[in-house]
């Protein structure tokens, strides 16, 4: 799995002119791509680092604050532009897989005690943040299979 979490102090996502999950606190935006070899194991394990992250004012987590984690499906995350300028998206998950590996993704933050508004799996959606930092991260289940330096 691949994360992009950003800090903000307000977010929202629509789906059709219509705002399907949203917050008005600061808390995060993770935007969440899924690969092949991706497993509910490594969903669980990313949403609890996600919950645990110290990003918040003051060093503190959601978990600490009780701040909402609005999580959003972004295939495009796998996106390969080595070759060409036409993106290849075979590094991404097909829908079948990947959705469901999202959902474990936001149902096991909702068991960390999150709260976890989403947007909606396939949909074209339109997503507002105000960065508030800018705080960016780049989480990737991979860098786990790596030596720490």
């Amino acid at each position: 799995m691949k994360l992009v979490v950003q800090r903000a102090s307000r977010a929202s996502v629509t789906v059709a002119d219509e705002v399907v999950g949203s917050f008005e606190e600061q808390g995060l935006v993770v935007l969440v791509g899924v690969t092949h070899s991706d497993t509910p194991e490594i969903a669980k394990r990313l949403a609890e680092k996600v919950w645990n992250l110290r990003v918040l004012d003051d060093e503190q987590s959601c978990a600490m604050r009780n701040a909402p984690i609005l999580v959003v499906s972004q295939f495009t995350l796998y996106g390969d532009i080595r070759k060409g300028t036409r993106p290849s998206w075979s590094n991404a998950a097909p829908g079948a897989v990947a959705e469901p590996l999202v959902e474990a993704f936001a149902v096991a933050l909702r068991e960390l005690g999150a709260t976890v508004p989403t947007g909606k799996f396939g949909a074209h959606m339109e997503v507002q943040l105000v960065n508030d930092g800018p705080i960016t991260l780049v989480v990737d289940s991979e860098m786990w299979n790596e030596p720490r330096r």
